[in-house]
């Protein structure tokens, strides 16, 4: 698709003017006053989009060339006709929570180069990474929904190239958290001012482009439209009001379908077989299903599949509770190789070829880190004559399976919220220890887990970060790693509170939760 299409009219030799001077200008071939000059008398006034759209339409794509790039020179170019300040939104606009966000990271940089001017207390630099690790949902959201709609207009250049930054930057937090985990101080110490630096780095380039380019291509409609995708993958550290967030427990409406179920039912219905009817039963190969029944199957696996066309078109993915990695209605329809980063598209390419000459049927991969362990398989698509329809991805944490022992051959829940045990909890040992409630006792010690204590009092999990902000990552998006492993006493270590003060806390919130019972 052709990208002016959805922008004000531009002058194509305009756009070439302004990235030749440009591109002199970051090569040192000309000086600032001879750029200011030349874009005074040769341009005049720039919009944000003239330049996305200059390098999309007239420069090829080079290895790294995002993270290359010196935004602040290019700023100090266009300085004085281009106009980078911030756009008037309401709070909950989509652009403007990505400002929002960028104003907390922002915040946390600063907390970094307060920090470094001190000798390292492990708790405190600790705290601070698992806030900034919120910084993940932020650039999800945006490869995931920004970049789809802008890359659906013809636009791809964030898709491109912005997302190699993207990763850079989280992969660089992520390594920097590891150091001072194993108290490389030195090491851990040496690479904040780089991060800082990076970071500024990535939020300046998203503010003087991507965002101002995303307004003047994006209709408020198509804004509406991305709101459930975003409230689906989620905001890191903001509140977002207004957004209409339907429980994934609830049963949804069938009077409308929507995604898989609504392109299955426009089916049937070209067919005459009632396309809006959800509960009308059809033949499938081995079975009778209705279209509810199908979307609740699906929902119910317990493990993600996501279905990619023989035109490496992405056309479907399983709406489950546990998903493993965001994913948002605007991938539906997306070429697959812009749904990942330029460094794994090869990959991609190679698997997707070897599937559809037939060398190969079917290939996996895991991801093996602490407390979690993410298994991935790729399966060709054939249909009954032997032809290449596309590729099946199905993943699964494995976590729990891997660490099972022995055999279960009787009846026990593990879910069970009154904690009724297991056979196996007769013989737990002071390492594993489960919070019981039996009457008003209740049993709390060092090596309770938080997810059996979880079990049985839902409502410590919103509750303890009101009582101290040490407790925000329980509601975090690394909550669902965390939780799992975590003891009284890893809280206690993480937070800097004492043991019994945490002891203190929870038995006071429970004693609330017994008065309201």
């Amino acid at each position: 698709m052709d990208m002016k299409k959805h922008l004000p009219h531009v002058d194509l030799e305009k756009l070439g003017k302004i990235l030749e001077i440009k591109e002199e200008y970051q090569r040192g071939d000309i000086s600032l006053e001879e750029g200011r000059t030349r874009i005074r008398e040769q341009v005049g006034k720039i919009y944000p989009y003239e330049i996305a759209l200059a390098e999309q339409e007239l420069k090829t794509i080079e290895e790294d060339e995002c993270h290359k790039e010196d935004i602040q020179k290019m700023i100090e170019l266009f300085d004085e006709v281009m106009d980078t300040s911030r756009p008037n939104l309401p709070l909950n606009h989509p652009i403007m929570c990505y400002y929002r966000e960028n104003d907390e990271m922002r915040r946390f940089m600063l907390s970094i180069e307060d920090l470094v001017q001190y000798p390292i207390i492990k708790n405190q630099w600790l705290e601070l990474y698992d806030q900034i690790a919120a910084f993940r949902t932020h650039l999800s959201r945006k490869q995931n929904q920004l970049y789809s709609i802008l890359e659906q207009k013809g636009f791809d250049r964030p898709t491109t190239t912005m997302w190699l930054l993207d990763d850079f930057v989280r992969d660089e937090i992520r390594d920097a958290k590891n150091l001072i985990e194993e108290d490389k101080e030195e090491e851990f110490l040496a690479m904040q001012s780089t991060i800082v630096a990076d970071v500024r780095d990535l939020l300046q380039k998203e503010e003087s482009v991507l965002y101002p380019t995303a307004l003047a291509m994006i209709t408020p409609e198509e804004f509406e439209q991305m709101r459930p995708g975003d409230y689906e993958i989620g905001f890191a550290w903001i509140d977002v009001e207004n957004f209409q967030n339907t429980d994934k427990t609830e049963p949804q409406s069938t009077t409308v379908p929507d995604g898989f179920t609504s392109e299955l039912s426009a089916l049937l219905s070209k067919y005459g077989l009632g396309g809006d009817d959800t509960c009308r039963v059809f033949d499938v190969t081995t079975g009778k299903l209705s279209l509810e029944q199908i979307n609740l199957i699906y929902k119910h696996l317990p493990i993600d599949i996501s279905y990619v066309d023989e035109n490496e078109l992405v056309r479907f993915y399983s709406d489950t509770n546990h998903r493993i990695f965001p994913r948002s209605k605007n991938v539906i329809g997306r070429d697959v190789k812009n749904c990942h980063p330029r460094t794994s598209v090869h990959l991609v390419e190679e698997i997707i070829a070897k599937f559809r000459s037939g060398e190969q049927d079917s290939v996996d991969f895991w991801i093996n880190k602490p407390g979690v362990f993410i298994y991935i398989y790729y399966v060709a698509v054939r249909d009954s004559e032997g032809r290449f329809r596309g590729v099946l991805e199905m993943m699964q944490d494995c976590n729990r399976i891997r660490e099972l022992q022995g055999s279960r051959t009787l009846l026990t829940w593990s879910n069970d919220m009154q904690g009724v045990k297991s056979m196996e909890a007769k013989k737990s040992t002071p390492d594993d220890t489960p919070a019981t409630r039996e009457g008003s006792i209740i049993e709390l010690s060092a090596n309770t887990r938080l997810q059996d204590l979880f079990k049985i009092y839902p409502k410590l999990r919103q509750d303890l970060p009101s009582m101290n902000s040490a407790f925000k990552m329980l509601n975090s998006p690394l909550a669902r790693i965390i939780i799992p492993k975590a003891t009284i006493a890893m809280m206690s270590e993480r937070s800097g509170i004492s043991i019994d003060g945490i002891l203190s806390m929870l038995n006071e919130l429970i004693a609330k939760y017994k008065r309201e019972e």
